[in-house]
């Protein structure tokens, strides 16, 4: 199931909006912050933003770049009807697309299977400091130098990208592993690999910046 961020400050359209796009499959969460936004993009796998420029708290272009700085989603601008300058400057920013509002759902079902079909086509590039992460190629580069990693350490790899500055266990990644592979993955081979991926993408392999040791509770991508 897609799922979609719908950052927004008017309750009757997030309650129209969730209600209207979960009967059509997607999963909705919601949040009226930009900081609060980029909280929930850090620690969750959105397919797709629905953006109001009108924020509580922050406002829309700031937190297209913010998002955009991290990581390449789709992202609808939602605008007033009667706001051509936002509309101009959104696209000149280079939203995938926008919508006036009051709009019909079934007008913005389409766009957004619209943008979704055209970014199915792209590559989807994870980036944390000097570390990028093409799933589409299943390349790694530091420093835009191509690392060479085996079957297993992209996958691990992976995991940690997509899940970034959350507490991840030894259970979630050894689970998150066999979800992958279809292969049971021991502890200790866990332990290995690990180390060699530090070894590969660490700076300092013994004083990681990257994967970092949660003592007694896991591992985590960044701070």
């Amino acid at each position: 199931m897609k799922k979609i961020l719908l950052v927004e400050d008017d309750m009757d359209i997030i309650s129209h909006l969730t209600l209207f796009l979960e009967s059509e499959g997607f999963v909705i969460k919601n949040t009226d912050s930009q900081t609060q936004a980029m909280k929930m993009i850090y620690n969750q796998n959105f397919d797709l933003i629905l953006l109001d420029l009108s924020l509580k708290e922050g406002h829309g272009f700031s937190l297209y770049h913010e998002i955009k700085d991290y990581q390449d989603i789709p992202i609808i601008f939602l605008t007033a009807s009667n706001d051509e300058y936002s509309v101009v400057t959104g696209l000149n920013l280079g939203a995938d697309d926008y919508i006036a509002k009051p709009f019909r759902p079934r007008i913005l079902l389409s766009r957004i299977q619209s943008v979704l079909r055209r970014y199915q086509k792209q590559d989807i590039i994870y980036q944390y400091l000097d570390i990028k992460l093409n799933t589409l190629s299943g390349q790694v580069y530091k420093k835009d130098k191509e690392i060479i990693l085996s079957a297993l350490e992209y996958k691990l790899c992976l995991i940690f990208f997509s899940h970034p500055h959350q507490l991840l266990t030894r259970e979630f990644l050894l689970d998150e592993l066999w979800n992958i592979t279809g292969e049971d993955v021991s502890d200790n081979t866990l332990s290995v690999y690990i180390k060699r991926l530090r070894y590969k993408i660490e700076d300092d392999p013994k004083n990681p910046q990257i994967i970092k040791t949660m003592r007694g509770l896991g591992y985590k991508l960044g701070e």
